[in-house]
């Protein structure tokens, strides 16, 4: 990896899982609860791990590549999933290690489904606010023009996340319902 930010997300997103299965392992392995506390409040610092990064190889007047973008979307997608990601795990750890309840599965249609397709899709809209919060925030504070430039780019792979997001989430959801409601429809009229 020549690209020193690819590598520091690299390395954040190592550091993440091994603080979270680690303050996991130490809350339903070890019993050290306040262990495992300290341990996943060390989260944030990996996120201004990576800012204090981005915002140093701007200052250096590192040429902005995609992983400059990549590091705002990483950003956003931490600070807004991070904790439902630690409570997904939190709930299957309990259940293996101490003997807490089985994780209940999603639906994958229904009502439901569609809530909690559109709950994930909020989530992603304000993850990606985040990110453009953050990467708008370098071009106008640590970055020359040409920066600034290339980093405000970043819109469009939002834009292509959020689309897909949608399509694949809530719409699929949607249609998926609808089509199921009318062959209910259609299954009681001929009874």
């Amino acid at each position: 990896m020549d690209n020193p930010i690819l590598l520091t997300i690299a390395i954040c997103e190592i550091g993440f899982w091994a603080l979270v299965i680690g303050g996991l392992c130490l809350r339903y392995l070890a019993r050290m609860r306040r262990a495992n506390t300290i341990t996943l409040a060390l989260l944030p610092v990996l996120d201004l791990v990576l800012i204090a990064a981005v915002a140093l190889d701007l200052h250096r007047g590192g040429d902005v590549e995609f992983a400059h973008r990549l590091a705002g979307i990483y950003l956003g997608w931490t600070v807004v999933f991070a904790h439902s990601t630690v409570a997904w795990l939190d709930v299957r750890f309990a259940h293996r290690f101490a003997g807490g309840p089985a994780p209940v599965k999603a639906p994958k249609t229904g009502p439901q489904a569609y809530r909690n397709e559109i709950r994930g899709f909020v989530k992603w809209l304000v993850a990606a606010t985040i990110a453009l919060v953050i990467t708008y925030g370098l071009a106008y504070t640590v970055a020359d023009s040409e920066q600034a430039a290339a980093l405000k780019t970043v819109i469009q792979p939002l834009g292509v996340i959020t689309f897909f997001w949608f399509v694949t989430g809530p719409l699929w959801v949607a249609g998926k319902h609808n089509s199921s409601s009318k062959d209910a429809a259609g299954e009681r009229s001929r009874l």
